[in-house]
């Protein structure tokens, strides 16, 4: 090694170190178990890089979307890591507004399941990397559905579903036949919804890019959630979305519950959930298709453009969504707590296998989710629970809370469908998508 090179490493080793002392990354990220975990975790990767201290901001999912979004259009800088879903991650990418991931042989980026990782690259580089991944699909009560003679097919129809949900529900036991999303958002209770609206055959937009709100497949599929909530599902259902099902369902008080596949971990876990060893799993419910039935999201770690602990803020994500990250929660937690959804590896465990009865089904859910063909007529957009366009987001909270006064009663499904329509109308014509 000639002095110029040797002048030139001890440079880099001294810039590297002093990105790393005395450091402090803020990281924005939602209060999924998942992450509580992480937060917990945190301190090994402190120990691993004196001077980095980790200062976390959690919030609720559609708190933590609006902050981070106006931060990073604004160039705000508040953090310096962000978690983000697949949804935002190549729109903000397009705009330059993340660093690319730096990968190196060891985080072994070809270890990421084909879809997650496709969906979070832009041009060949990854811009997020994936904490956990998740499709959607029926968890429920294997003994009340022994109980009431129910076979539960590997795909049932929502028809299927509803009549399980007539057997079970007993409220005077505390039990209710259907746990569903209900709160306002377009990552709360229209994930769901979009799903159910894919499955009886319709879709956002057509390929004009028009609303398809007041269409036949929306009303068929909003008026049978809310009749099936309001005749079995549990009250208040309005205000609820995942963490408040979780604890429902864990509570012995949902008899059904068709959500995330990341839940299928902790209403597993006797720790968390009462009726652990009674749980089962199916594929999410169809009806005149299977196509978008299932959706497929993930939670993803960036680094916003305008951060300037590069350094730190790269060494972190490659911890926190490696294999070794998965092999630490296993051996505190165990393996059946592991974040999965993200790397072939973690399916192919034996101990992973041995303990993940859920694995199965969530693996084939995950497979079989298609963002670039999630409906039965064409669409132009990407995506099964959302339509990946910048507007989307508006337009999916707004359509989100005339659904959520539809299955609390204050507007009848007809006049929800109707004001959603308007209000998508309104804005797909304000961005220049049609006249």
């Amino acid at each position: 090694m000639n002095l110029r090179t040797a002048s030139l490493l001890a440079a880099a080793l001294l810039s590297a170190g002093a990105a790393h002392a005395n450091t402090e990354l803020v990281i924005a990220t939602v209060n999924n178990g998942h992450m509580i975990e992480m937060q917990k975790l945190g301190k090994h990767f402190e120990a691993a890089n004196p001077g980095v201290t980790l200062k976390w901001v959690t919030l609720e999912e559609g708190v933590l979307r609006q902050r981070v979004t106006t931060d990073i259009a604004t160039k705000g800088g508040q953090f310096d890591i962000m978690t983000i879903g697949l949804y935002e991650a190549p729109i903000w990418s397009k705009k330059g507004w993340l660093k690319p991931i730096a990968t190196d042989a060891a985080y072994d980026v070809d270890d990421l399941l084909p879809a997650i990782r496709s969906g979070l690259s832009h041009e060949g580089k990854l811009y997020a990397a994936p904490f956990y991944a998740e499709s959607s699909m029926l968890m429920y009560r294997k003994d009340l559905a022994d109980k009431a003679g129910v076979q539960m097919p590997e795909q049932p129809t929502w028809a299927q579903v509803k009549d399980f949900a007539a057997k079970a529900h007993d409220p005077k036991a505390g039990v209710y036949g259907m746990c569903l999303r209900g709160k306002p958002g377009w990552g709360d209770n229209m994930a769901l919804l979009t799903t159910m609206v894919n499955t009886h055959g319709g879709q956002w937009f057509d390929m004009q890019w028009k609303p398809q709100i007041d269409s036949k497949p929306w009303k068929d599929a909003i008026t049978f959630y809310v009749d099936l909530m309001k005749q079995y599902g549990p009250p208040g259902a309005s205000a609820n979305s995942f963490n408040e099902n979780l604890a429902l369902f864990n509570e012995g008080k949902c008899a059904m519950w068709v959500d995330a596949t990341i839940a299928a971990s902790f209403i597993s876990d006797p720790k968390q959930s009462k009726v652990a060893d009674k749980v089962a799993f199916a594929q999410a419910p169809v009806a005149t298709t299977p196509k978008g039935a299932n959706w497929l999201w993930s939670w993803n770690l960036a680094i916003p453009a305008s951060s300037t602990k590069d350094a730190a803020a790269q060494a972190f994500i490659k911890w926190a969504t490696s294999k070794d990250y998965i092999n630490l929660v296993a051996k505190e937690q165990g393996w059946a707590m592991v974040p999965t959804g993200t790397r072939k590896s973690t399916y192919a465990n034996p101990e992973f296998q041995k303990v993940a009865k859920f694995a199965a089904a969530e693996k084939k859910a995950i497979d079989s989710a298609n963002p670039n063909d999630s409906t039965l007529p064409k669409s132009p957009y990407v995506g099964v629970q959302y339509a990946a366009i910048p507007e989307f987001q508006a337009i999916g909270v707004a359509v989100g809370q005339q659904m959520s006064a539809a299955l609390s009663g204050k507007v009848t499904v007809d006049q929800a469908l109707k004001t959603g329509q308007t209000m998508a109308e309104r804005e797909m014509k304000k961005a220049g998508y049609y006249k």
